[in-house]
Parts: C-alpha cells; structure tokens; sequence
C-alpha cells in the first residue's frame, strides 16, 4: 500500500501539521512501536485530555471540530457522543471500535492498525475518558489476523506503561481495552449487529430505538466509533479545534483529512491522507496515474460496493460527503474503485450482489429474499437468457429495497450500486434479454 502526502503522490513529506493520521508513518511499513510512537508525540494528546480537559470539554472539542463517523455513515462523532445519558459512576459504560471492515475495495482502517497501533488505542483512551466508559472493545474483522497480533502486542506496551488500566497516568481513571475478533461476517459493519456478535448471539441488526447510546453491549451505555474517527481524536484535543477544520479544501463542508484511495486497472493503486475537499479528478489522475497503458476508465465507485457508479466526467467532483451527493451518489468509505472498458457491467453487477446476497443476516423479508432475486435475475442476463420485463423488475428491487424499506441499511447499499449502473449502462442489461419473435397476425 502506497501513502503519500497532499501533492503529488512522493513529492511532498508528510508532517504532523498537515497529516495528523500518518505523519508518523515508517517509509519501511513497519509497524510503529510505543517507543517511536513516544518520541514522535504519541499519548500527548492523552496527558492533555486526562490534566487539562473534563470529559465534558473533550466532548465539546471532538463536537466543534465537525468531526464525522469514517465508517460510512459520517454522523457527527460529538453528537454521538453526547448522546451518551451521564454516568452514574457505579455501572459499567462500554466504547466499542468497529475494525470490522468488511466492505470491498476498503483496507484503509487495516493500515491504521497494523502500522500504528497506539494512534488508535490513544484515541480510544481518550473517547473512553470524555465518555466515563469503563471498558474498550476493539471489534476486529476475523481475516485480520496480523492486525490482531500486532494490535494485542500494542495493548501489552500500553498496559505496562501505564496508559490502560488502572489509575491511568495517576489521573485515577481506569479503563480497560481488549480485542475481540469476529466471525467473518459484514453485517457486523452495522453497530447493533457487532454488539449482538460481541455478546455471543447471532449478528442481526437491532430494533432502535432504544439506541446503543442507552442500552448497548449486556444493556448498558454503549458508544460504537470507527477505527479511523477515533484515530483522530488524540490530534484533535492536542491541536485544537481551529487547526482540524483548517485541514480541508476550502468549499468542503466535512472538516479535516480522510484516508482515500484509488484500486483496479490504475497506475498506482494505494491510499492516501488527503484533505476532504480534494478532487476525485485529482485523485485519480495526481495519485493513482490515472488507468494503465490500454485501458479506459468506464465508470468508479468513491467509496466501496455500496456505494452508487458516476461515469468519468463526474471526476470533477469534491470529495467530501455533500460533494459526491451533488452527483447521486455517497462517498462512503472514500477508497474508490476504477472500472475499466474491458468489464462487463452485468457480471460486475452480478459479482456484487452474490456478495451482498450472501451476507445478508436474513433477518427482514426484503433484503432476505430481493437479493437473492435480484441474482437470479442477473445470472441470467449475463446468460443471455433474460425474459423481457428482468430489467423492469431489478428496477423494481431496487425501490423496494432502498432506503427506509428494510431493517437496516444493508439492502439499501446493496442496490444502490445496482440502480446506477442500470441508470448509465442500461444497453448492457437490455442486451441480455432474449428477442421475443413477433407474433404472427391471425384473421
């Protein structure tokens, strides 16, 4: 995986001014110990938050810098936390990190913790004080298997030097933090479903209300970040609130940098820290090259399978939520995928939504049975075998499926993806259905 700065890709170094989430970064990939962690700044922004700050004002600072969820979602990360109810100061408050990452064409979070571990558990620390949690869960995707390792060595360097546990730092704040690898299953990305998995029931998504703010993990105060939001808190309470938003492109209205990316038949497929507000245009052609020698882009997601397909003049778009919403779609995770000439999108559609088909929990009549629906179908137009009135009824399936229509949002972003691509290539699917002979006219 390749990172490089807010220039073109290894023109500019990275620098704690402008890359609060990789500056610390090894050119080597190596993973970032508490040693070198520690001589580059690491847990000063925890001394600050446990001498300096009430639980209340990291709050407040986390509320006004605009941070918002990485996940996908982008809720305000202060609001949430302010809907923690306060604490009593005798019942357990949990903070739990979704690491789940099962979105395809998404490894940004895999980089964070594999490469800079204590950024992460800081950040953790840190949202567990202003939110009294009394124990951490970092809620790992079971395939991350180096990442578990390095995360549970991170944890051990922490513990023994005195920032988890008991009485941290002598602030007397105590706070424990575990890993908890899952299953393998993407449903876990929804943060009802990862606590139902956390406490050993089957990952189905939950009714809300009641939210996890109010009855979470075993019923108690529960609050669910993504690796990346809680990767940048510790810079936010050391930086302050004014630097954070004057890290974004002017006209962007999300604050701060994000981790995006660019992957298939490109150049220089990587991820990098970037400002939000950036050009797609300029991530693609300025970091990924643009596509290689013989290929030509055809259409791009901005940010995993979830998420709508635009065509290559809407490279011209800001990165930033809003700003891929002005050309119908989200940005979601922010790592975008390059789809070139030589695909077929019925395939791609197909290859997709066997995926989402898959993973779904099955727990809401919709998304149980129109996906799988949703796969006949396209299997058989990639046949060529597909009756007249299958393009009509995936049309069908995605109104059916879509927003407000399901329990949670897994449906919905299963066929987002499916109505775009049907909306800007249309001829590809129609090209799947069987010619109907004409009827002969009868006296």
């Amino acid at each position: 995986m390749i990172l490089s700065s807010f220039g073109p890709a290894n023109t500019i170094a990275r620098s704690a001014e402008t890359h609060p989430l990789t500056w610390r970064l090894r050119d080597d990939g190596a993973t970032v110990g508490l040693a070198e962690y520690q001589s580059k700044a690491g847990y000063a922004g925890l001394r600050k938050a446990l001498k300096d700050l009430s639980p209340a004002e990291i709050v407040e600072q986390v509320k006004d810098s605009g941070l918002k969820g990485r996940g996908g979602a982008g809720f305000p990360t202060g609001v949430k936390w302010g809907l923690m109810p306060p604490s009593d100061g005798k019942s357990p408050r949990y903070l739990l990190c979704n690491a789940d990452e099962m979105e395809p064409n998404t490894w940004k979070d895999r980089l964070l913790m594999e490469q800079l571990p204590h950024l992460l558990i800081e950040g953790m620390v840190i949202s567990a004080r202003a939110l009294a949690a009394t124990t951490g869960y970092i809620f790992l995707r079971g395939e991350y298997v180096d990442a578990a390792r390095i995360l549970n060595a991170a944890l051990d360097e922490a513990r023994a030097a005195g920032f988890i546990g008991k009485n941290i730092l002598g602030s007397g704040f105590d706070f424990e933090l575990y890993v908890h690898t899952g299953a393998g299953r993407y449903i876990c990305g929804e943060e009802t479903a990862l606590i139902n998995s956390l406490e050993g029931r089957r990952a189905n998504p939950r009714a809300k209300p009641p939210f996890p703010a109010a009855v979470g993990v075993w019923g108690m105060p529960t609050c669910v970040n993504n690796v990346e939001t809680l990767s940048n808190v510790s810079a936010i309470v050391a930086n302050g609130v004014d630097w954070f938003k004057s890290l974004a492109r002017p006209g962007s209205e999300d604050h701060g940098t994000k981790m995006m990316g660019f992957s298939g038949k490109v150049k220089n497929p990587g991820v990098w820290e970037l400002p939000f507000g950036i050009s797609a245009r300029e991530l693609f052609e300025d970091y990924a090259g643009g596509m290689r020698d013989g290929y030509t882009l055809k259409a791009w997601q901005p940010g995993g399978a979830g998420t709508g397909f635009l065509l290559p003049e809407h490279l011209d778009a800001q990165m930033y939520a809003a700003g891929i919403g002005k050309v119908g779609t989200r940005m979601g995770t922010g790592l975008a995928l390059a789809i070139d000439d030589s695909i077929s999108m019925v395939s791609l559609l197909r290859n997709m939504e066997e995926f989402f088909a898959r993973e779904s929990c099955g727990w809401c009549t919709p998304c149980r049975d129109g996906l799988p629906w949703s796969v006949k179908i396209l299997r058989a137009l990639e046949r060529g075998e597909g009756q007249a009135g299958d393009v009509e009824t995936l049309l069908q399936l995605v109104g059916h499926l879509g927003p407000g229509k399901t329990f949670c949002a897994h449906a919905p972003g299963a066929v987002e993806p499916l109505g775009s691509a049907i909306k800007y290539f249309r001829s590809e699917f129609d090209a799947g259905v069987v010619s109907q002979p004409a009827q002969a006219l009868t006296a």
